[in-house]
């Protein structure tokens, strides 16, 4: 069972970090690269983004974020692991935090970037802009620190299982006590 638990934290982890890592990007690279570009190009570049990002690997990962600390979580019920399990559920609530941002407030300016059309065709680029960019960067770095902030907990979370599984491990058991060491003399 340690297996299947390891597994479970393992894959949150990786999903949170690979999410945690999405996110940074564009918090240090590209919004501040398209701040520098007109608003045509910006309003473009994100339609498309918007577009290509929901693919099979960033859902994995987006998804997982929540799904697979649920399943971290679920796999570490019992009073045996509860140390693990308190760790495990402070990042599940940073996690459906973060998830909530994206889905309550930037995927809600993505779809009304889409629906502003064409920019070719937009009459007014920097109205359109004006109310997607500055709100869109700033849920985007909170949902970032979330998501990090998750990984960093689900670290704990590894360490604290492994420090449980050293007290329990069969062979300290069964000695009842540490092995002292023997120096080679």
């Amino acid at each position: 069972m340690f297996a299947v638990r390891m597994a479970t934290m393992v894959l949150a982890l990786l999903s949170t970090g690979l999410v945690a890592g999405v996110f940074y990007a564009y918090a240090i690279s590209v919004m501040p690269a398209l701040a520098r570009t007109g608003d045509r190009t910006l309003i473009d570049v994100m339609q498309k983004i918007n577009v290509v990002i929901i693919n099979p690997w960033f859902m994995f990962g987006f998804m997982g974020t929540v799904g697979f600390t649920a399943l971290a979580a679920a796999v570490h019920l019992g009073r045996e692991q509860r140390s693990t399990l308190i760790w495990i559920g402070i990042a599940l609530a940073l996690n459906v935090i973060a998830f909530a941002v994206t889905a309550g407030l930037n995927v809600p300016l993505n779809d009304a970037l889409a629906a502003a059309g064409d920019p070719a065709s937009i009459a007014d680029t920097a109205a359109v802009r004006a109310d997607f960019e500055a709100t869109w960067v700033r849920w985007n770095i909170v949902r970032a620190v979330l998501h990090t902030a998750a990984f960093l907990v689900l670290c704990g979370a590894l360490f604290a299982a492994g420090v449980q599984q050293g007290k329990s491990s069969p062979a300290t058991e069964a000695l009842g006590a540490p092995v002292p060491m023997v120096s080679a003399r």
